[in-house]
């Protein structure tokens, strides 16, 4: 089963080390369930739809989705 492309508004703190500041979007295993994520709209654990974002959590379904 392949995985859609996170969410562009989709953050953890694992895009902040300085060695992989030159990717332009997080790897699928920086953005596991039980990392710390959050939405770069809202800058909280809760995304503009008012629903919890995660890699699992924020799929196309969404309306705030966006690849």
């Amino acid at each position: 089963m392949t995985q859609t492309p996170p969410c562009k508004f989709l953050r953890t703190k694992k895009m902040f080390i300085p060695a992989l500041t030159n990717e332009s979007a997080p790897a699928d295993d920086d953005l596991h369930e039980s990392a710390h994520c959050w939405c770069n709209r809202t800058l909280t654990e809760v995304g503009p739809d008012d629903e919890p974002v995660g890699r699992q959590a924020c799929h196309p379904s969404r309306t705030c989705f966006q690849e």
